[in-house]
């Protein structure tokens, strides 16, 4: 294949200052007709100019200069691959303003990039198509030529033509609406001029919608827009936004900068929630609340997902990182904020406790490969920002960040993060901006230590030994890289903020040092060689630990008495688990660790228990001892059942709601036999409209009746997916048609993603379910060969096919099928999935290592246990 040339920039030698963009969405036709007129400066005198342009048809292109005459260009070359537009003058533009004008046409896509279509049925049960707009990251150029990048920052007035009957939106207030001058059935809105901002936060929404409305603390109008007849399903969100923005301008010192904030709920939408600068734009089922069949994790998700975006007005569209190398400013910072802000509204969620389990873990877990990235990953082509929205920019960017704000406290770290926003607002930043705002409020050698932490890729791995001087216990702290074949590599070091309890006073730090070289010692007055030691209390520090047996035999009595605190608990079982995958322990000990939390009560705790489970789960059902390890996880999830039992209890804590549908899930899919029965009673008084089904216990009821189903139970569930209105629901029960365990019917379950009936952002996580059980495994392999280019085609790349790939490769485990996938994606030049084939390919391998080591040991130890 021919070298593709270097991915350039655009040229700094045009700057953008203002645009003015009319657009008119034709619904029916589903295209677009728009013109602009941008102001420009230049800076320096040209014959060119240069900008993104994508998909779209430009004409009647001219600048005008201040003089008042008006330039033609004698050539538009429209380049595809480099996504621009080269416009050619015969004569020279001078230095200073000029005005660039022309009109465009495009397609309402169903690529859900740019400007697209988002299909819904109207309240007369008519099909219908709303147009919406997705430009993170480098979409915008698809709607209206532009500067398309984040630093390039401008203000934008938008007009936009469009049917009476239809509600228009966009970032600012509406300020006047009139009727179209030839068009009866068309009125012309203008929108407020916008605060200086990124081509990539322009929003526009065209459809029918609902409304709820109310002004928060500080005097900003909130809106959440639902579909027409659902607004009863934004009040949760309402109530959310409304509390969140003055949490947000008491944190930060300042106040939320546009007149207004809408939500909206769209029905065709590729992520969860983008940030629009006064126009947040969300997948239904991460703002929508249906009070009878919305569950309290869903709920718990858009809390989070609503406090993320709002972040964003401040952290990504007030303040804007320069490029997207610097893209985790943005994401990871907004996850950890997120996190402050549900804590604050809803103390219940212990939402802490679960950051660990959900958040932390996951970037550890993909971290640990060798193939990770750093935080901060040089970007070139708009192909490669795609692929770094993952666990590493998002969950390791909070981690670190969760990491940083424990070891400069909470004041300082308020103090810098206000002089960092104040500093830089409606400008444009890099991650050492906000390093030199924290150092200057804290006086402590921030950029020296984070630096260590973003521009590395992995974490280190704490090995501690202890011995006893006289009263006085010393524990011997030694750093190296952790990786998760067990290899010691290379000599990175990193500078490691490390905090350590003692059973004295189990959820006190009574010891905080800075490990910043291979190696340092810590003296502990008064511990004695009989009492445990723990580091890292609250799983706060993004590093692994690794214990003598000696140590790690002293905590194992405080899990089980729960004398350690539900975060340490987690913590040390997880760091076990991690050093048993890189084959620094045995499988086994894991396995009888795993017995201590027989007495657990803790959801967090059970989530992070689940998450292992779930690994091994993948792992041995390679083997033909698979049902002795059902057997043990039966074993250990039955006393938390018997406890908790099918009813919700009057006046229950929000955690044991999640922890019933996790038990019951985990019981279910192990094949207790109970559960599985209780499960298909329920269902069939469900599906009778005898008893319904309350919204938490759905989703494991419905996975633990189809990897039992038959033709007939599947058809049921089908037309409950037909009947279902709400996407919540929808959601949750085509995710759970890739449990069947029925070829045939795992073969109908890949039509069915395939087909009208599921929508494209869906698509995926139905395939994806499939892939995550051993029949369904190889099953959806073979499907997303014979299928991958329809796909491809369906997406043009872009995020939901890289976490596809992610998924239906990495949980096999031979050489042999990690051959076939590399030398499947040999061949296939899939722009911006490089990294996720490098990552799964290595997964695959240490699957395989990791099997190969211990099947022996684990066979025989589940079979004793069996006995």
């Amino acid at each position: 294949m021919p070298e593709p040339k270097p991915f350039e920039r655009l040229p700094g030698n045009i700057k953008p200052l203002h645009y003015n963009i009319t657009l008119q969405p034709n619904l029916v036709k589903c295209v677009f007709h728009g013109s602009e007129e941008i102001d420009i400066e230049i800076k320096e005198a040209t014959k060119q100019v240069k900008f993104n342009t994508l998909d779209l048809t430009l004409r009647d292109v001219k600048i005008r200069l201040p003089s008042g005459e008006d330039l033609v260009p004698a050539s538009t070359e429209i380049s595809t691959a480099n996504e621009m537009a080269i416009l050619t003058f015969d004569e020279t533009l001078p230095i200073g303003t000029a005005k660039l004008s022309l009109s465009f046409d495009g397609e309402l896509n169903d690529k859900m990039k740019g400007m697209y279509r988002s299909k819904y049925t109207s309240v007369s049960g008519e099909e219908r198509y709303s147009a919406v707009t997705q430009f993170e990251a480098t979409d915008a150029r698809r709607c209206f030529p532009c500067w398309d990048e984040p630093a390039l920052k401008a203000t934008f007035s938008m007009t936009l033509i469009v049917p009476h009957d239809r509600v228009p939106l966009s970032n600012m207030p509406e300020i006047s609406r009139k009727p179209h001058e030839s068009d009866p059935n068309l009125q012309v809105v203008k929108f407020g001029t916008s605060p200086l901002m990124s081509t990539y936060l322009v929003a526009v929404v065209v459809g029918e919608y609902d409304f709820v409305e109310d002004t928060s603390a500080d005097g900003i109008k909130v809106r959440v827009y639902t579909p027409v007849g659902k607004q009863e399903q934004g009040k949760f969100a309402l109530d959310v936004a409304t509390k969140v923005l003055p949490y947000y301008k008491e944190y930060f010192s300042i106040a939320y900068p546009l007149p207004k904030i809408d939500l909206i709920a769209i029905a065709d939408f590729s992520v969860g929630a983008m940030e629009n600068w006064g126009l947040v734009t969300y997948r239904e089922t991460c703002l929508l609340v249906d009070p009878h069949n919305t569950s309290a994790s869903q709920r718990q998700w858009i809390a989070l997902v609503v406090g993320h975006e709002l972040a964003h007005q401040w952290f990504g569209n007030l303040v804007t990182m320069e490029w997207w190398t610097h893209l985790w400013l943005n994401e990871g910072y907004a996850t950890f904020v997120e996190f402050l802000c549900v804590d604050h509204l809803f103390p219940e969620y212990d939402i802490w406790t679960q950051f660990v389990s959900n958040t932390y873990i996951r970037a550890l877990e993909l971290d640990g490969l060798k193939n990770s990235h750093p935080i901060e990953v040089p970007v070139g082509h708009p192909s490669e920002v795609d692929e770094i929205f993952d666990d590493i920019s998002y969950n390791k960017g909070a981690s670190v960040i969760r990491m940083l704000h424990c070891y400069l406290g909470d004041q300082d770290f308020r103090a810098g993060m206000n002089k960092y926003l104040t500093r830089h607002q409606y400008a444009n930043t890099y991650t050492e901006d906000l390093w030199a705002a924290l150092s200057e409020a804290s006086n402590k050698p921030v950029g020296e230590v984070m630096s260590t932490w973003t521009k590395q890729t992995g974490f280190p791995m704490i090995s501690v030994s202890s011995h006893q001087d006289g009263d006085n216990r010393v524990l011997s702290l030694t750093q190296q890289r952790f990786l998760a074949d067990g290899s010691t590599g290379d000599n990175n070091m990193w500078m490691v903020p490390i905090s350590i309890s003692t059973e004295k006073n189990p959820s006190k730090v009574v010891e905080e040092v800075l490990l910043e070289g291979k190696t340092t010692k810590v003296v502990l007055d008064g511990i004695s060689s009989c009492t445990w030691v723990k580091l890292n209390p609250g799983t706060v520090g993004y590093y692994r630990t690794q214990y003598p047996p000696e140590m790690l035999a002293q905590l194992i009595p405080a899990i089980q008495t729960k004398q350690l605190p539900p975060l340490d608990r987690l913590g040390i079982f997880d760091d076990l688990f991690s050093m048993v995958q890189a084959g620094h322990t045995s499988t086994v000990e894991v396995l009888k660790v795993l017995r201590a939390f027989e007495d657990e009560t803790d959801y967090t705790v059970w989530s992070a228990l689940h998450n292992c489970v779930a690994r091994l789960n993948q792992l041995l059902s390679h083997t033909d001892f698979h049902h002795n390890f059902a057997a043990f996880v039966r074993n250990l999830f039955r006393k938390i059942s018997q406890r908790l039992g099918w009813e919700a209890k009057p006046g229950e804590k929000h955690l044991d709601t999640l922890l019933r549908s996790l038990v019951l899930g985990q019981l279910g899919l192990y094949g207790e036999e109970s559960v599985v029965a209780e499960a298909k009673k329920r269902l069939l008084a469900h599906v009778a409209n005898t008893v319904t089904l309350p919204a938490d216990l759905r989703s494991p009821v419905y996975k633990t009746v189809v990897s039992q189903a038959d033709e007939k139970t599947y058809e049921q569930m089908l037309k409950l997916y037909r009947e279902a209105d709400l996407h919540e629901e929808k959601d949750r029960i085509s995710r759970s048609l890739g449990a069947t365990r029925d070829p045939n019917l795992i073969q109908r379950v890949l039509q069915f993603a395939m087909s009208s009936e599921v929508r494209n952002q869906d698509t995926i996580f139905v395939i994806i379910s499939v892939a995550m059980t051993a029949p369904g495994r190889s099953a959806a392999w073979a499907f997303f060969k014979k299928n991958h280019q329809e796909l491809l085609d369906r997406y043009e790349g872009g995020y939901l096919v890289t976490r596809l790939i992610r998924y239906i490769t990495e949980n096999f485990a031979s050489e042999e099928m990690a051959a076939e996938v590399e030398n499947f994606f040999r061949d296939k030049q899939i722009p911006g999935t490089e990294r996720t084939v490098q990552q799964s390919l290595e997964t695959i391998r240490l699957n395989a290592a990791w099997l190969q080591r211990d099947q022996d040991a684990i066979k025989k130890y589940l079979a004793e246990a069996a006995e």
